[in-house]
């Protein structure tokens, strides 16, 4: 780890002014926030990450979760196990306590916030390995990952510059729940949809998000839930409990007369960032509730999955956790279930 300087703010300006002097672009700041630290600190263990300023904004009062237009505000410093357990998320959000209570450790989950997990960084052993080339974490160097040791990465969404899958269980239910993130900076205050936060790789793998310098992270809203609908998260993964997802399925279906009315499908640990479907949504809104249009809905979703040497099972692994996760939020019974 390097040496850093370490500022404990005190209010959001402070905060954004200092993140506001980095020269660079946020991803490659020498400025980072910190709050839980369930991930940054990890990664300045491995030498990936090499701020040169620390910012604690755990003094901000941004950890509420309340009511707003009609929805439901999550602070950005709101901790995952408080959001997973609270009453209205269970009610009305179901997908979002699943996928928080399917991830990490009940300690992680105390300490991890809102705001935090939705920068965390990909679990690819070349990203966190500085003796290989990534181009992620050092421009222009390569992707060790594309010949490499791949099955656990990405199939959709990649470039011939970077694989690397989003590790996030919470942002994949976000997605599904078609959720805003509302952002503080210099300039004032703007509100961006989840869909259009994240920043496929393309040829800058190392841009990942939308962020600039000076963007602080001050909530993310819910909108109101569907009238009618039921929401499940189901995680597949190689143990049972602290791993990340091989395939993980996000969804929302309101059914009525036998037919799909509305439908929202996300999908993770298959893509480089959590990978809305609309083509699978298109392919079950209006159609029959049962099996067969499920499974018409998953060969959509992956249908431009670009496998590679060690993945190319992740292709029917995400179509049958997509098929099941939409029986079971099909049924009067809509309940989690992980594997």
């Amino acid at each position: 780890m390097q040496p850093f300087q370490f500022t404990r703010a005190t209010s959001n300006d402070q905060a954004i002014q200092a993140a506001a002097a980095s020269p660079t672009a946020q991803q490659n700041a020498k400025v980072r926030f910190v709050a839980g630290g369930t991930n940054l600190i990890d990664m300045m263990k491995l030498d990936v990450e090499q701020p040169t300023q620390i910012i604690d904004i755990n003094d901000l009062k941004l950890s509420a979760i309340q009511p707003s237009s009609g929805g439901l505000l999550l602070g950005a410093l709101s901790r995952n196990a408080d959001v997973a357990r609270h009453p209205i998320v269970l009610r009305d959000y179901p997908v979002l306590s699943q996928a928080l209570l399917s991830g990490a450790s009940p300690q992680l989950r105390n300490m991890a916030t809102t705001g935090g997990n939705l920068l965390q960084r990909t679990r690819c052993v070349y990203f966190r390995d500085t003796s290989q080339a990534c181009n992620k974490r050092q421009p222009g160097s390569g992707c060790s990952a594309i010949d490499g040791f791949n099955r656990n990465l990405a199939i959709l969404g990649t470039s011939k510059d970077c694989i690397a899958s989003n590790p996030s269980d919470q942002n994949v239910a976000l997605t599904a729940l078609e959720a805003t993130i509302q952002i503080t900076s210099p300039k004032g205050q703007r509100s961006i949809p989840i869909q259009d936060f994240y920043v496929l790789p393309g040829t800058t793998p190392n841009i990942e998000t939308i962020l600039q310098p000076g963007d602080l992270i001050t909530g993310v809203l819910l909108p109101a839930p569907r009238s009618g609908s039921r929401s499940v998260y189901l995680k597949l993964r190689d143990r049972a409990a602290y791993e990340f997802a091989l395939s993980s399925a996000a969804v929302q279906l309101a059914t009525e007369g036998g037919h799909i009315k509305f439908a929202r499908v996300a999908l993770g640990g298959v893509g480089t960032k959590p990978w809305r479907s609309p083509e699978a949504e298109h392919a079950l809104e209006g159609r029959p509730v049962n099996a067969e249009t499920f499974r018409k809905a998953a060969a959509e979703a992956l249908k431009g999955a670009q496998p590679h040497s060690e993945n190319a099972f992740k292709v029917e692994l995400a179509q049958r956790c997509l098929v099941r996760a939409l029986t079971l939020a099909a049924s009067t019974k809509a309940s989690p279930s992980t594997a």
